[in-house]
């Protein structure tokens, strides 16, 4: 394994146009897990000039049942999705929360969908789809995440904090960060380019308006990056020179276009499924979510210092089809063995679909959350983030034992 190399990560605001659309179908997935526990949701979201446009099946008690929406159900829809707009912060000529067109064409859940996943006399509950969902920990940072990945994140949060809060009132939401480090024996050295395009007021593309953003993306990205990484830095701050026209008006938004930033920022392999929209019988969510769990406490359980995990599952079917696990060389025992281990960890219940929603309570609203700044590397707090909890450590060490 190579142990000197550049590696970059990405990330995206929560105003970026595909964000938006992640964060309003998450805010639908909460809306019916409020209503319904059990409700089933594939929600995928548009966004464009001055327009929202929802599609997907449902089932949700009390809200869509037999072909037919309940009084005020379709209107709490479309308060979800303008809320979610306007505490972005959209108010602009080309998508403003309270112009823009909303049009609803959600429906009803395949009956053949449906009757794989149901649990049915004997049978237990199903996986909502085939598919492989990997998961990854590293101990470049304190939330065992990949350091490219995590200080793209904190930069374009720390500016959004900025902007909500109006201590940097040009900055408009869309925007997107990038950063490239440079590993000696595996570990970052140095930030060799780190690269911010960010949505501005008129103006900011000019003379001393253009110095000052400039001037504070410096600021943003000295706090977030340690000053030992900065020595050999390329910055490129809006490269392109101006970028006023943004969020959905610049470029149209869909649900599930970045699940690289939403996951590992390209240092562990993705099974291809997006995560937002999808209620948590979807393994592409729920599946994704138990892989870094698992993977988060066998790195800090100290038994290796990087860890990938794939779950392999097929429709309808409760049992996973395989699970594997490859430390990279880094860990202090056999992968094999840390697989058996997994398996036999009782709580963990074979790592069946209901069995990952129930030891991580996932069927709960608290998903809105987990749709801007990656779902992963997230403080678990109350409800929110659970499959980031290290709570496993002592299991795996005792099965192992």
């Amino acid at each position: 394994m190579r142990s000197d190399y550049l590696f970059t990560s990405e990330s995206v605001s929560e105003g970026h146009p595909d964000k938006v659309s992640d964060q309003i179908s998450d805010a639908i997935v909460d809306l019916f897990l409020s209503k319904d526990p059990e409700a089933r949701i594939a929600c995928e979201t548009l966004t464009t000039t001055q327009l929202v446009v929802l599609a997907g099946e449902i089932r949700c008690k009390g809200v869509y049942e037999d072909g037919a929406w309940a009084p005020g159900a379709q209107d709490e829809i479309e308060k979800a999705v303008r809320d979610t707009v306007k505490r972005i912060g959209y108010e602009q000529d080309g998508f403003h929360w309270e112009k823009l067109e909303f049009i609803n064409r959600l429906h009803g859940q395949s009956a053949h969908i449906a009757q794989g996943v149901d649990a049915a006399d004997n049978k237990d509950e199903g996986a909502g789809d085939q598919g492989i969902m990997f998961g990854y920990a590293t101990d470049e940072t304190p939330d065992l995440m990949p350091a490219t990945l995590y200080y793209s994140h904190k930069i374009l949060e720390r500016m959004a904090a900025d902007r909500h809060s109006g201590a940097a009132p040009f900055l408009e939401p869309d925007a997107k960060s990038q950063v490239t480090l440079r590993y000696e024996g595996s570990l970052p050295v140095a930030a060799t380019a780190v690269v911010v395009s960010t949505q501005h007021a008129p103006g900011y593309d000019e003379g001393d308006k253009e110095a000052e953003l400039h001037a504070y993306v410096k600021r943003v990205i000295a706090d977030v990056i340690p000053p030992v990484l900065l020595r050999e830095t390329t910055y490129y701050i809006n490269p392109t020179g101006s970028f006023e026209i943004g969020g959905p008006d610049g470029d149209a938004g869909l649900t599930g276009r970045k699940i690289i930033v939403d996951t590992y920022g390209g240092a562990s392999p993705h099974g291809g499924g997006a995560f937002s929209g999808k209620d948590p019988t979807k393994v592409d969510r729920s599946a994704a979510y138990i892989t870094r769990y698992l993977a988060k406490n066998v790195v800090a359980a100290g038994l290796a210092t990087r860890c990938t995990i794939q779950i392999a599952y097929a429709i309808g079917v409760s049992q996973p089809l395989s699970l594997y696990v490859d430390t990279h060389d880094t860990g202090t025992i056999g992968d094999d063995k840390i697989e058996a281990a997994i398996k036999g960890i009782t709580k963990l219940g074979g790592l069946t679909p209901r069995a990952i929603r129930t030891h991580l309570g996932l069927n709960k609203p608290i998903y809105q959350p987990t749709a801007a700044y990656g779902h992963f590397g997230r403080k678990p707090t109350g409800d929110f983030f659970p499959w980031e909890r290290t709570d496993l450590v002592e299991d795996l060490k005792a099965a192992l034992a």
